[in-house]
């Protein structure tokens, strides 16, 4: 299932695009200000934004030139020739102008995720933590950070659930198909050496021990 992000600070339209979408069969999860979206995408990857330009906080503008491996449909009651190809220029990959007509958009949506195909699941990120899965390796501001095929697994689920404590059981349970070696004995050894690596980088502890219940992953701001 694709994932929607939109971002305007109208509610009636928010809340229909969220509707209407939602029937079509995607996931979606609105932002109301550019500022509130950039707290957002520290913790979510959607498949495609839809932007408003006009928004409190951090405008949608800026907001595009931070927006990184995202296509963005911009929608926008700016109808002026050198605004659409500054956006487009500047990393939108369309630009739809208000009043729309939802079957126009629709369709747009629909041919930009075609185009896109659906984004890499095995790719997580959370603040400045980049968990590649499938290569096992982390990424912290740059520097790369190469983890064993257990520790990557344990980190993807903590980092699929930030600020939740993940239950010891779960997390057996959850990672046991793939790691073998992974017991409740050696489990809090694979957690030190992740946070000893993750560590080592940033200086940072991102991984929280829940005393009678597991461990968290904790973003670091």
């Amino acid at each position: 299932m694709s994932e929607i992000m939109i971002i305007d600070d109208d509610v009636y339209i928010n809340n229909m695009l969220k509707e209407t979408l939602s029937g079509e069969g995607y996931e979606v999860y609105g932002a109301y200000s550019g500022t509130e979206a950039e707290l957002m995408l520290k913790t979510k990857n959607p498949d495609l934004i839809l932007l408003d330009l006009m928004l409190p906080g951090i405008t949608g503008e800026e907001l595009i030139t931070r927006i990184k491996n995202i296509p963005v449909i911009v929608i926008s009651a700016k109808a002026d020739t050198n605004d659409k190809v500054n956006l487009l220029l500047n990393g939108a990959e369309d630009y739809v102008t208000k009043p729309f007509d939802m079957e126009e958009l629709l369709a747009r949506i629909k041919v930009r995720l075609r185009t896109q195909g659906t984004k890499d699941r095995s790719v997580l990120r959370v603040n400045e933590v980049i968990l590649y899965a499938d290569r096992q390796t982390a990424e912290i501001e740059g520097t790369e950070i190469r983890l064993t095929r257990t520790e990557a697994a344990i980190l993807k689920l903590l980092m699929q659930n930030p600020h939740t404590p993940v239950g010891r059981t779960a997390i057996l349970d959850n990672i046991s198909m793939d790691t073998p070696d992974c017991t409740d004995r050696s489990l809090k050894q694979h957690i030190s050496n992740i946070r000893h690596k993750l560590q080592a980088v940033s200086g940072k502890d991102y991984i929280e021990a829940i005393y009678g219940i597991g461990f968290k992953f904790k973003p670091q701001f």
